[in-house]
């Protein structure tokens, strides 16, 4: 189903806008710790921490070699371990070189006071390049760890089931792989993904949906079902061969660049989807039907004039915060660049 964007405008929001940080670098990913910190990771390969409404000056960590930050590689996903109030776990997708080679890798951290080291690689040689690197994580509802990868410019490794790369992967929070993954002793969950940058679940059904760019336009919004084959570079848009799967939606000609994406759980907007945009400079907010979670329709587009959107989530509180990816090489950097902020629901 592609879909037209005509007729919808920057519409008023039911929530106040708040500036948390500024003079961000290409930040690429937000979670939150229990004690209220908000770390994000910056691609250069930074973690920031904004403790008390005020960015702390001194990283977190800063990655050095074998690190790499190339293209659209370097310090991307990040998720907060559910017991990180015992464990003081965070994971991170970055990327590497090794022997000329770009790849990507998960790594665990163990933080202590405002400051991390490595304590386990978890999982390590996904196929990365300068573009097509995926880099999403999200801890899904069943504890495990969900980890987007691109298709590193090689299309068809996106089809070949022992190639991590094109996939949705996952995995256990030590690195080993769950006995009911689709493909045994496989971490793949999904295949046949170019560029997919957003995972959400919908709390409602427990639905898992992701993001993903297309080759020219047709932009995807997919529903996850373990073991499917979402047909890159085979089929794209609303082009149909026998077991693969079709987009939910996706934007036909226009270009979303969809990325980070997330569930309202409270608020006025309680249900719906909502997806960052890169190139699109916006964010999409949609409506899922509860009783057919591949119903869905687009509602409107928001926050259209602060640049290339990179992340959106929301957090336990309800409050919405967003990054700005304007720093990245393909925006357009503006004063104060890049930005975290807050949305505050005024209902």
């Amino acid at each position: 189903m592609s879909n037209n964007m005509n007729g919808f405008v920057n519409q008023a929001i039911p929530y106040r806008i708040e500036v948390v940080a500024r003079g961000l670098i290409a930040p690429w990913a937000i979670d939150f710790a229990p004690d209220g910190r908000i770390f994000l990771t910056e691609r250069p390969g930074r973690i920031r921490v904004v403790e008390n409404g005020r960015l702390l000056p001194e990283p977190l960590i800063t990655f050095s070699a074998p690190f790499v930050s190339i293209g659209e590689g370097g310090l991307l996903g990040l998720a907060v371990d559910p017991n990180f109030n015992a464990n003081h776990f965070l994971y991170v997708y970055h990327s590497y070189r090794v022997r000329g080679r770009i790849r990507n890798r998960v790594v665990r951290l163990v933080e202590r006071n405002n400051k991390a080291t490595i304590d386990k690689i978890l999982i390590t040689n996904i196929p990365g390049n300068q573009l097509h690197n995926g880099g999403r994580l999200k801890i899904g509802p069943d504890g495990l760890l969900y980890i987007t990868t691109g298709d590193a410019e090689v299309a068809f490794s996106a089809q070949n089931r022992t190639s991590l790369s094109g996939k949705i992967l996952r995995i256990h929070l030590d690195g080993s792989i769950p006995g009911s993954n689709p493909f045994r002793g496989s971490p793949v969950y999904s295949l046949g993904h170019r560029n997919p940058q957003g995972l959400a679940w919908n709390p409602r059904t427990g639905v898992l949906y992701e993001s993903e760019h297309g080759a020219s336009g047709h932009d995807e919004i997919n529903l996850i079902r373990a073991g499917a084959n979402y047909g890159w570079p085979i089929i794209e848009g609303d082009e149909r061969r026998r077991s693969l799967r079709l987009p939910l939606i996706h934007s036909g000609n226009r270009t979303w660049a969809p990325s980070g994406m997330t569930f309202v759980s409270r608020g006025p907007w309680r249900g719906q989807l909502l997806v960052a945009n890169l190139r699109g400079s916006q964010i999409l907010r949609f409506a899922i039907n509860r009783r057919n979670p591949r119903s869905i329709r687009l509602l409107s587009v928001f926050f259209r004039s602060r640049g290339r959107i990179r992340d959106v989530v929301e957090r336990s509180d309800g409050s919405l915060y967003v990054l700005t990816s304007n720093r990245d090489g393909r925006g357009q950097a503006r004063p104060g660049d890049d930005k975290l902020f807050r949305l505050r629901s005024i209902r």
